[in-house]
């Protein structure tokens, strides 16, 4: 009887323990996973003790924005390729196959592993030929954020997209993360009208991009208030990118070597993030808004730019302009003497399959903006992550109008604007809400007797005028506000506090 109780609880101890090491092995380590905006994350399987993932070298068709298709490579049917989320310890096995028509490799960059899985041509394997597939094999010995590129033919497989984030998890996070985004920065040199990038090219590049994607066809960072949010960096490309966030200062919390310790961590509005590495960061969201984030070198944060276009800032064509429309070209509009905003505003496109150099229209109209911009958008009491639209302001918080100075190309433009100094106007009542309108000065006083109406007529088809804003019905573009013509009478300000 004894031995059989002793039996019994023995095989109450073995079962247990089987069952603990069942549950142990199929546990799913529980980390907030990352969202990579215009792209995805790859799945797995378990097999033989190892996180099994499958990788496929491929050429198609990717679009970079409503208008632009590009011929680019990458993995997966993407570019980047799928972002590997795994956790610190792990056993992966990463099976790649080659579609390509030349060969390929796969190197881990920032992984901590065996020489011969570090995925070299030539140095530590052989080249992967079109139609095989090679396995990777090794265990995780560090956290971070890390990256996946070709070692073969890199001139050509890089600039042509072939990357992607290896994100690994650490066992424990310092903190909660309640969401974690990762963006590649990119550039391309695509020739107007071609779809086809030029892989060797050394440093005029022309188009750059947030995960492949230009704005406005970037995808915007949806959070709630409160989150603790973390924005993984990373560059691949020629140029170093510094990443500017509007309405938040942050920390840098970790490189691609590794965690930042906090004793050297500092608060940053913009992250310089250099060739070959990666950067995160991380900040509380507090303050609902739509925030731009944006890479900071000007002509990164636009689209099809030509180095090569003649500066004909303050240069005045009305003369040519006038010349050419009596020549033949009736549509003739002469651009860029007063900076190059209009083309935004009056949505000038190239050639077939090249994005506006500015674009993107928001709630009070064009961004002029493109290239490495996208928005970050911070809202309270949201119930998913979906794009919430456009923010809604709290009255009284939104910039306004208070008066109009001559335009800057008149004679008398300085006198014009120093007389606007010298206003007074009464500014009761002006305060901004959501349903009054721009340039609403409800409460100033005015000579009504002298007010004129607003002509609104098309760049392109000056014959089309009309007291209300829109679109040319001739061609589609912008109505511009015109000035009352010559010897009309402007609003009498006098009087006004300013």
């Amino acid at each position: 009887m004894t031995e059989n109780r002793t039996y019994l609880k023995r095989l109450r101890v073995l079962l247990s323990v089987v069952a603990f090491g069942t549950w142990a092995a199929g546990r799913v380590h529980a980390y907030t996973k990352v969202v990579t905006p215009n792209g995805s994350t790859l799945p797995w399987t378990m097999v033989d003790g190892f996180k099994q993932f499958h990788l496929i070298a491929e050429a198609f068709d990717q679009d970079f924005a409503p208008g632009m298709k590009v011929h680019v490579w990458g993995y997966n049917g993407q570019t980047p390729g799928p972002t590997i989320e795994a956790v610190e310890g792990d056993q992966v096995r990463i099976l790649v196959t080659n579609k390509l028509r030349e060969p390929t490799s796969i190197h881990w960059h920032g992984v901590l592993l065996p020489n011969g899985m570090d995925g070299v041509s030539g140095l530590t394997q052989k080249g992967i030929q079109p139609g095989e597939t090679y396995a990777y094999e090794f265990k995780l010995r560090q956290h971070g954020t890390l990256m996946y590129h070709p070692h073969a033919d890199e001139t050509q497989q890089m600039a042509m997209g072939m990357e992607g984030f290896f994100i690994i998890h650490p066992k424990a996070e310092r903190h909660h993360i309640d969401r974690d985004f990762a963006i590649f920065l990119q550039e391309w040199n695509i020739p107007p009208g071609a779809y086809t990038p030029n892989p060797v090219t050394m440093l005029d590049f022309n188009t750059f991009t947030f995960n492949s994607h230009a704005y406005p066809g970037t995808a915007p960072l949806v959070v709630k208030k409160g989150d603790r949010v973390r924005i993984r960096y990373g560059n691949l490309s020629m140029d170093s990118h510094p990443i500017h966030l509007h309405g938040y200062a942050f920390n840098t919390v970790a490189t691609d070597g590794g965690d930042v310790p906090e004793s050297a961590q500092s608060p940053d509005t913009t992250v310089n993030v250099p060739v070959g590495a990666t950067r995160d960061i991380e900040f509380v969201a507090d303050a609902p808004g739509d925030w731009a984030l944006h890479c900071h070198k000007a002509h990164h944060a636009m689209n099809a730019m030509d180095h090569n276009v003649p500066v004909m800032t303050n240069v005045d064509q009305s003369d040519a302009e006038q010349k050419l429309r009596k020549l033949g070209l009736s549509g003739y509009m002469a651009m860029g003497q007063n900076g190059m905003g209009d083309m935004a505003e009056m949505g000038m496109q190239g050639p077939v399959n090249t994005l506006p150099m500015m674009a993107g229209q928001a709630k009070y109209g064009p961004v002029e903006m493109g290239g490495m911009f996208t928005v970050l958008k911070v809202r309270e009491g949201i119930k998913t992550y979906d794009d919430p639209g456009f923010y809604r302001p709290p009255a009284g918080t939104v910039a306004h109008l208070v008066g109009r100075a001559a335009p800057a190309d008149s004679e008398n433009a300085m006198g014009h604007i120093h007389g606007m100094h010298e206003m007074h106007m009464n500014m009761e009542n002006t305060q901004a809400t959501e349903n009054q309108p721009e340039g609403d000065m409800r409460g100033m006083k005015m000579d009504q007797s002298t007010e004129q109406k607003t002509i609104y007529t098309c760049p392109m088809h000056p014959e089309v005028r009309q007291e209300k804003p829109g679109k040319c019905p001739k061609c589609g573009m912008t109505l511009k506000p015109v000035e009352p013509e010559s010897g009309a009478a402007s609003p009498d300000m006098r009087g006004m506090k300013m």
